[in-house]
């Protein structure tokens, strides 16, 4: 069987550069992984909470450290980016926005509400409004 060596190759990934919505469709990926793993710090705190004066001080003590911060804080963001991701899933399920221009715009919009999204909760969370 002969070889051929007149084939093209595939793009390499340093020539390629993904789209938008391919970067967008990975990050929702990422962040329902994300999400599984913040409930396992979710269900510490709340078995803290169940376990008594002691072990909710405790768990206070290792959340106010500032990588945990900023683990809770990416969690938000995991939930409030999915979030608005799925509502883009909703409209693509009507039959709707299937049109290049669209989809980068949505897509845009979407980063868009999620940061904002995370803004507002951490500006309502820290000073309460």
């Amino acid at each position: 069987m002969a070889i051929n060596t007149n084939r093209p190759t595939s793009p390499h990934l340093q020539v390629y550069r993904l789209p938008l919505t391919g970067i967008i469709s990975i990050t929702h990926r990422m962040t329902g992984v994300m999400l599984t793993a913040g409930l396992i710090l979710f269900v510490y705190v709340i078995s803290a909470l169940a376990g008594g004066a002691d072990s909710y001080a405790a768990m206070q003590e290792v959340m106010n450290l500032w990588l945990l911060k900023l683990v809770c804080w990416g969690f938000v963001y995991a939930l409030f980016f999915h979030l608005c991701h799925g509502v883009r899933h909703l409209i693509w399920d009507a039959g709707n926005s299937f049109e290049l221009e669209t989809l980068n715009r949505y897509a845009m919009i979407e980063l868009v509400a999620s940061l904002t999204l995370t803004l507002m909760t951490f500006v309502w969370g820290y000073y309460g409004l």
